[in-house]
């Protein structure tokens, strides 16, 4: 406990250490839910619908990994460096090296079987494995470094402001990169992606390394060895409330974002033609995250709540696609105003969204006695992995569905109805986050200050 009281109080080396932990997480899982799929069905040459199936299926191995890595950092005892950081530094090179394993377009003339297992081997070492290896304490840490409510705020703040320059470098700077034109199509270059890859999962290290660096833990947190009663788990998940609420939200707003980025790599270069306005989209929102929604977030949350900031910013998310599919732009450059408002919409809840999981477990800790960070955050982070699987099964089976193959890839009519599922998704899904945030999860404003006093006053007792 002295040895805690003798680090330096939170600060903004915590806040930027924070957000480059989120930084190098992003660098491959952005890449994967925005341009893998797009990857495997135009480069290696794999229905649509084969792809988004495994995806889905291997998000599914997380049942057990995620539950198991919150066990293992709940046991594991404080070091020097804290509960949760040692395993950012232990894990960072395994994530960053499987995600480059994924991008291998040397591959694309094997046989389609080798190719589907290759993918599937692939992605489940870096999404099942060595990402929850990492992500689980990475995002389990934020107890230990402050406390203070406002503070964990503010690491949920920074965090989403990691996702968001990631985002920025990823999602404006690979399509410059990646596409190119041939015969007058804008199509991905293989060769081209596996570079990006690679250059990214150096990138990712570096993150995480600076994160490792620059954080401090100074909440102690000590090893709960208490047996896991998976009946008692699964009846406490259904009778919290506030973690179910959390949970639809949370895989409700995936299918949103992922949606609108995993769509994205087929409705600006097969239906607008311009890899140059989906660099701008990304460029644009990204943006405008950091300039509207960060420095706004923390002091609207203070004011209104979080859950009520959510709600309201999710619902206007949904009203901009709508009217964005009424509209039906042919330019490419309104569609992403039009992609650009409806991001700032979502990203109020992602920056509040980290913030609202301590709330959980602040909750949790209030009506049960016992705190049990890493159980809860790989309970919920599973429960992301769900929303990430459902998206990536829900954009490859409705592009099946819509009869897209690389000898489709630039048929008007199919091309069409990509613009409608552009829409449709994020719009659909948007209005579902915010109805389940408004009707499910119960922690407003006046209840979040009142377990914060309550857990004041047990620490002091």
């Amino acid at each position: 406990m002295q040895e805690q009281q003798n680090v330096k109080p939170f600060g903004m080396a915590d806040r930027i250490g924070y957000m480059f932990g989120d930084f190098g997480n992003d660098f491959t899982f952005i890449l994967s839910s925005s341009f893998m799929l797009k990857f495997y069905t135009d480069v290696m040459g794999i229905a649509p619908g084969v792809v988004g199936t495994l995806m889905m299926a291997a998000r599914f191995i997380d049942a057990f990994t995620d539950v198991t890595m919150g066990q293992i950092v709940d046991r594991s005892k404080p070091t020097k460096d804290g509960k949760f950081k040692p395993w950012i530094k232990r894990m960072c090179g395994p994530v960053a090296i499987a995600s480059f394993l994924i991008y291998q377009s040397g591959f694309a003339d094997m046989s389609y079987g080798f190719k589907v297992v290759w993918m599937a081997v692939t992605y489940i070492l870096w999404g099942s494995i060595f990402y929850t290896a990492v992500n689980i304490p990475y995002g389990s840490m934020v107890s230990a470094v402050s406390s203070d409510p406002k503070d964990r705020a503010e690491l949920s703040t920074w965090r989403t402001i990691g996702a968001t320059l990631a985002g920025l470098v990823i999602g404006a700077g690979t399509p410059i990169v990646a596409f190119v034109v041939v015969d007058g199509n804008t199509v991905l270059s293989g060769p081209r992606m596996t570079a990006i890859a690679g250059v990214f999962a150096v990138s990712a290290i570096i993150c995480y390394m600076l994160c490792f660096k620059l954080v401090r833990e100074r909440v102690p947190i000590e090893a709960n060895n208490e047996k896991l009663d998976v009946g008692d788990l699964l009846q406490s998940l259904v009778t919290n409330r506030a973690l179910l609420g959390i949970i639809a939200a949370s895989i409700l707003l995936l299918l949103s974002q992922l949606g609108m980025q995993g769509i994205a790599g087929y409705v600006f270069p097969n239906f607008y033609g311009s890899a140059q306005a989906q660099s701008l989209s990304s460029l644009v929102s990204s943006i405008a995250i950091l300039v509207i929604c960060a420095p706004l977030a923390v002091k609207l949350s203070e004011r209104f709540g979080k859950k009520e900031l959510s709600v309201v910013s999710c619902l206007a998310g949904a009203a901009v696609y709508l009217l964005c599919l009424l509209l039906r732009p042919a330019n490419a450059y309104v569609y992403v105003v039009f992609f650009t408002l409806a991001f700032v919409g979502l990203g109020f809840f992602n920056m509040v969204i980290w913030a609202m999981i301590t709330d959980v477990i602040d909750d949790a800790e209030v009506h049960n006695g016992v705190r049990e960070d890493g159980t809860i955050y790989s309970v919920y982070s599973f429960a992301r992995k769900i929303g990430q699987a459902l998206s990536s099964g829900l954009v490859g089976g409705l592009l099946s569905m819509i009869g897209y193959s690389q000898e489709t890839a630039f048929d008007p009519e199919v091309t069409s109805r990509i613009f409608s599922m552009s829409c449709l998704v994020p719009a659909v899904g948007l209005a579902a986050v915010g109805l389940a945030l408004m009707f499910i999860y119960p922690l407003d404003k006046k209840r979040v200050e009142e377990n914060s006093e309550e857990l004041g006053r047990m620490r002091v007792g």
